[in-house]
């Protein structure tokens, strides 16, 4: 009786015996392959060789993507570290005020810098800082992470500077309290996505909590 044998049975018989060619080495010099480079034929060894060749220079090319990833989280992790450590020696709440755009829109580069609180300190004094509305404490205290991504949908957000596209909305905490909203705008779509990573915007909305809370209610710190 005749057996029919299909690709994948094959495959899976030379998986299942390893050393089939120990066994029969002489077969593997009798057959040739197509090189999908050139498409010419050439012995088992040589395309195995291209492959490995090819392996390589994958390799290498997610190497170079990983030293680049590498050297870009050290700038930013740079560019925290210093705007962590102005904010720790920001004597007063407008000096805070003044770090965070300094840092976010200019070393940072972010076009759009706004900063909304409620329930800290006393906020009726700030002649330039306007109170929140209900809609955004409740986006904010809704929120586990910093959301980022399209502005489309959060026309609640009257605050949001006109023409941004996309944006990184930055929860501000007291222990589990929200006392805030950090938002980072720009008007190119894809500056902040929803992929991106949110370790450094935590971050940020941590130290810019803990600054705002030692200046706003000193006594309680």
């Amino acid at each position: 009786m005749k057996i029919e044998l299909d690709a994948n049975d094959v495959a899976a018989y030379l998986k299942a015996h390893p050393d089939f060619f120990n066994l029969y080495a002489d077969l593997l010099a009798q057959i040739v392959i197509n090189d999908p480079h050139n498409g010419r034929a050439v012995s088992i060894t040589e395309r195995q060789l291209g492959a490995l060749r090819d392996r390589n220079k994958q390799l290498e090319a997610k190497l170079a993507e990983l030293i680049r990833f590498g050297q870009e989280n050290d700038v930013i992790s740079d560019k925290l570290h210093r705007m962590i450590l102005a904010l720790l020696a920001a004597d007063s709440f407008p000096a805070v005020v003044r770090i965070l755009h300094e840092y976010l829109g200019g070393v940072f580069d972010v076009p759009h810098v706004a900063l909304r609180l409620w329930d800290v300190g006393s906020l009726d004094a700030l002649t330039d800082f306007s109170p929140a509305d209900e809609d955004t404490k409740r986006f904010a205290a809704e929120l586990k992470q910093p959301y980022c991504g399209s502005s489309a949908g959060l026309e609640t957000l009257a605050w949001l500077a006109s023409g941004v596209r996309s944006t990184a909305l930055i929860p501000l905490r007291r222990g589990e309290h929200t006392i805030g909203l950090l938002m980072l705008g720009s008007e190119e779509l894809q500056r902040f996505y929803p992929e991106m990573g949110t370790l450094y915007l935590t971050r940020i909305g941590e130290s810019a909590a803990a600054a705002v809370l030692r200046t706003l209610e000193p006594a309680q710190t």
